[in-house]
């Protein structure tokens, strides 16, 4: 069994009881003085230590219990949580979307993150990323005709290019605002869908991005990722600008 931590700090005396808690914990993370699976102290002894009261602790460890920084266990105590962003997502959606223009900025920071993930992704990934990626590929060729579940698909894409970086930090950062990319992300499916030739984008813009990244050429992958986004913006702006026009017979979506 894992044994209750101590305090082994002071906290500020200027800080309420509620960001006292959150500061000690916060302290106590960051200095790796408590990993995931720890237990803290039982609430009579965190409020005796940090000079606040018991309703205040409870309320302190609530919080963190929602954005899944620990987890309350009756009969045993809290514990510390292995991080988890996605936990974030729903947060995240439901304050940034109320911002205006917090699409566009989110959009901003995805191309940022993807950018980035996707050089990284030329030297770092492995031999199943890959056959992820080409599977998230075929997905794609076999929803084209499908707003919904093509859109679904593609987000998927990109969302194994990050994974397949192996980076930690970005793929929390990714996870965190997903919710609201993926929403943002089926808009732009479904106006885009009577555009002509935007099967060429979907399918074949898609597979050179997934073949720089099996040639490991970052600054290809990363200049292909850059006009992905680019046509994609261009292709909305025709859709805004001109009637629907007819969508083109159905191409053949079977992998070579």
């Amino acid at each position: 069994m894992t044994k209750p931590i101590k305090i082994t700090h002071g906290t500020e005396a200027k800080e309420d009881g509620f960001d006292r808690v959150l500061s000690f914990l916060r302290g106590e993370l960051m200095s790796g003085r408590v990993k995931a699976g720890d237990r803290l102290l039982p609430e009579r002894d965190l409020a005796s230590a940090l000079g606040v009261s018991r309703p205040v602790i409870r309320e302190a460890l609530t919080a963190l219990s929602t954005l899944g920084a620990v987890e309350i266990r009756r009969g045993y105590g809290t514990v510390v949580r292995e991080p988890d962003f996605t936990a974030l997502a729903d947060y995240f959606s439901l304050v940034l979307a109320q911002q205006a223009g917090a699409v566009d900025d989110v959009m901003q920071a995805r191309i940022a993150i993807e950018r980035q993930a996707i050089r990284l992704a030329c030297t770092r990934a492995l031999a199943p990323d890959l056959d992820r990626l080409s599977q998230a590929l075929q997905a794609i060729k076999d929803t084209i005709d499908d707003p919904a579940q093509g859109g679904a698909a593609d987000f998927h894409f990109h969302s194994m290019i990050v994974e397949a970086a192996h980076s930690p930090a970005l793929s929390s950062v990714y996870a965190a605002v997903a919710k609201l990319l993926q929403e943002s992300h089926l808009e732009r499916r479904k106006v885009i869908a009577s555009v002509p030739q935007v099967d060429a984008y979907l399918i074949d813009h898609h597979e050179s991005v997934l073949m720089a990244i099996r040639r490991r050429n970052p600054g290809e992958a990363d200049a292909l990722l850059l006009e992905h986004f680019e046509i994609g913006a261009n292709l909305r702006e025709d859709a805004g600008a001109a009637p629907a026009p007819k969508r083109a017979a159905k191409r053949s979506t079977q992998r070579a």
